[in-house]
């Protein structure tokens, strides 16, 4: 059972339910969703009802409300958090509509000293979900630090794909849940310490894949595993240049970088898609 909430500090919230949520959603959701994420209006099975495949990091939107609940709760600071990093292990294909019921937990608390690192774990029977969340002012509780970033590889990248965005992707992106003003309202995105709005971390971290599977020869619904840390901030209208190496038969490591500023946006990537049968 869990302490009560007032109580907790710390590596107290390590296990923490946040409860179960269904959520419903329809096939024009996830159309939307696969264009606001950059799919190309000739990739009928990504954006057309007739034939529609589902892309698997829809579900990461559908999940958003388990990292909203721990903030809410009083584990951190809503307005100095900031998304760290990202996990979504596949299960099985999103269904085209229906509802999804997911349970969440606090998975683990690292001490990073100024700072404490929270992880938000969903689970559904369709996907594992794994919110890093950085919290400033919340560590120095003597807890473990946690995994160290990754060290970028010292070999040259097998391939470099670009990975374009366009001017209204947080407009569109924002309609699927996430409506923090930063991404839309120039004056929240200077309160936040930007010069303008910015794109959603798990915006860019999807639009990231669909090249990366076009590279690989695999369909961008055939995902299983995605991670990576959210390195800069990504303003609308940017283009990213990812240095992937091969890790698999249908997997890659990566970085993306700006490819006008050269600030990394996504570091210790890494993605996998299905195998042929």
């Amino acid at each position: 059972m869990n302490a009560p909430v007032s109580e907790l500090t710390g590596a107290d919230w390590r296990g923490h339910a946040l409860g179960t949520r269904t959520v419903a959603y329809a096939e024009r959701d996830a159309i939307l969703y696969a264009l606001a994420v950059g799919a190309r209006a000739d990739e009928l099975d990504l954006v057309h009802e007739d034939r529609l495949q589902v892309l698997p990091t829809f579900a990461l939107t559908l999940a958003q409300w388990a990292p909203d609940a721990l903030g809410s709760a009083g584990a951190f600071d809503v307005t100095t958090a900031v998304h760290g990093a990202q996990r979504l292990t596949v299960r099985r294909p999103l269904p085209r509509s229906g509802e999804l019921t997911m349970s969440a937990r606090v998975s683990e608390v690292w001490d990073k000293g100024a700072a404490a690192v929270y992880e938000v774990e969903v689970e559904s029977e369709f996907f594992v979900a794994t919110w890093s969340l950085f919290a400033p002012g919340r560590g120095g509780f003597g807890g473990e630090r946690g995994p160290s970033v990754p060290r970028p590889s010292g070999t040259a990248p097998d391939h470099r794909v670009t990975v374009p965005t366009h001017a209204e992707q947080a407009a569109l992106y924002r309609l699927l849940g996430d409506r923090h003003a930063m991404h839309i309202d120039p004056a929240a995105a200077r309160a936040a310490g930007m010069p303008r709005p910015f794109l959603h971390g798990l915006c860019t971290l999807a639009a990231t894949t669909l090249p990366l599977a076009r590279t690989l020869g695999a369909h961008p619904a055939d995902l299983e595993t995605l991670e990576a840390r959210f390195s800069a901030p990504v303003f609308p209208g940017d283009r990213l240049i990812a240095e992937c190496r091969t890790d698999g038969p249908r997997a890659l490591t990566f970085t993306a970088a700006d490819a006008e500023r050269g600030s990394a946006a996504l570091s210790g990537g890494r993605v996998a898609f299905r195998t042929a049968d």
